[in-house]
C-alpha cells in the first residue's frame, strides 16, 4: 500500500522517506536566475533593437553581444556575491572555533540551551549536547548553532558556472528565434517564444524548488512581457527620434 491512516487520522506516506530539496537553494537559484535573465534581457535587446528599424544583421549582432556580456557579468556577479557570503561563514566557524577552544564547557552549556528550545528536556538536551559534541563539537555548533549545514554552504564556482551557462541558454532561444524567421516575423516570433520559453522555466523552476507552479509561471511570464514591452517601447522611440534627427 502507499499511504496509511496514522493515530491522528492524517495520511501518511509509508513508501519511503520524504525527499526535501532545500538542499538545491544555491545552484537553483543561480541557474534560474541565470535563465530568466537570458531569456529577458536578450529578447528585451533584440526586441528593442528591432523596434528601431535596425537590420536583421543588427540585431544580431546586438544579441549576440548580450549574450556574451551578461553570462560574463552573471558569472563575475554571482562569484563576488557567493564568494562574501562564503567568508562571512567562514569568520562565524572562525569564531566558533576560538570559543570551543576557550570555554568548552560553556559552548556545551550553549548547545543544550539550543536543543532545549527546541524542546528537549534538560537532561536530554545535556546528553544529546556531550554525544554529538564528542564527535565532532564544531561540526554540531556549526550546524545547530550557527545553521550552516554543509548542502547549503555558499558555493562560489557553483553559482559562477550555473549562472553563465543558464544565461546563455536562456539567451539564445529568442537570438534564435529572431535570426532565424523573416524580418516581418521576428518580432512575433520573439514574444512567443520569450513567453513560452519563460513560462517552461517557471514551471521548472516550481517543480525543482518544491514551490507551487501556477504562481511561479504566471510571476516570470508576467514580468518577462513587462520587460519587454517596455523595452520594444523605448526601441521605437529612440528609432524614430534618430529619424527625425
Amino acid at each position: 500500500m502507499g499511504a496509511e491512516y496514522g493515530l491522528l487520522g492524517v495520511r501518511a506516506s509509508v513508501s519511503g522517506p520524504a525527499v526535501h530539496l532545500s538542499h538545491r537553494s544555491n545552484w537553483l537559484r543561480a541557474a534560474v536566475l541565470g535563465a530568466n535573465d537570458g531569456i529577458v534581457s536578450t529578447a528585451s535587446l533584440v526586441l528593442g533593437v528591432a523596434a528601431s528599424g535596425a537590420s536583421g544583421a543588427a540585431i544580431v549582432t546586438a544579441g549576440v553581444a548580450g549574450l556574451v556580456a551578461g553570462a560574463l557579468s552573471m558569472a563575475a556577479g554571482e562569484y563576488v556575491s557567493v564568494s562574501s557570503q562564503r567568508d562571512s561563514e567562514r569568520a562565524d566557524i572562525r569564531l566558533e572555533e576560538r570559543e570551543l577552544r576557550r570555554n568548552p564547557d560553556g559552548a556545551l552549556r550553549e548547545l543544550a540551551a539550543i536543543y532545549e528550545r527546541r524542546g528537549m528536556p534538560p537532561a536530554l538536551a545535556s546528553e544529546v549536547a556531550v554525544t554529538l559534541s564528542r564527535h565532532g563539537a564544531l561540526a554540531t555548533h556549526t550546524r545547530d548553532e550557527l545553521g550552516l549545514d554543509e548542502e547549503r554552504r555558499a558555493r562560489p564556482f557553483q553559482a559562477a558556472w550555473a549562472s553563465a551557462l543558464s544565461f546563455s541558454a536562456g539567451a539564445a532561444l529568442p537570438l534564435i528565434a529572431v535570426a532565424a524567421t523573416p524580418a516581418r516575423a521576428r518580432v512575433g516570433a520573439a514574444v512567443v517564444v520569450t513567453l513560452i520559453s519563460l513560462g517552461v522555466l517557471g514551471d521548472l523552476g516550481a517543480r525543482l524548488g518544491g514551490a507551487p507552479r501556477r504562481r511561479a509561471t504566471a510571476r516570470v511570464v508576467a514580468w518577462g512581457a513587462i520587460a519587454m514591452a517596455i523595452t520594444a517601447g523605448i526601441g521605437a522611440l529612440v528609432g524614430t527620434i534618430a529619424q527625425i534627427g
